[in-house]
């Protein structure tokens, strides 16, 4: 299972949320997307952890704490929805 992160704040780090994280377990990945055109943080990311009960754990424990000046938003996350296959409308 992997972990959305939510409404984080544009200075987290991928060590910040180690470290968060760590403490309802072991850290096995993070991934902080960023835009691609400026390089920024878009402000989510997605934490895995080695076990599934630390994961519900930290699940319960974070959503909706405030953490750096924000309210984070902390669930699990929903697979990915693959539309570059889908049939393009015409927009005439």
């Amino acid at each position: 299972m992997t972990i959305y992160v939510g409404n984080l704040s544009y200075q987290a780090t991928e060590d910040d949320l180690k470290t968060v994280f760590g403490d309802y377990g072991t850290v096995k990945r993070v991934v902080m997307p960023t835009d691609r055109e400026t390089g920024k943080m878009r402000g989510f990311a997605f934490v895995e952890m080695t076990e599934s009960d630390q994961e519900d754990s930290a699940i319960e424990s974070l959503d909706g704490a405030e953490w750096m000046g924000r309210r984070i938003r902390v669930n699990k996350a929903r697979p990915r929805e693959n539309n570059r296959n889908a049939p393009r409308r015409n927009s005439w």
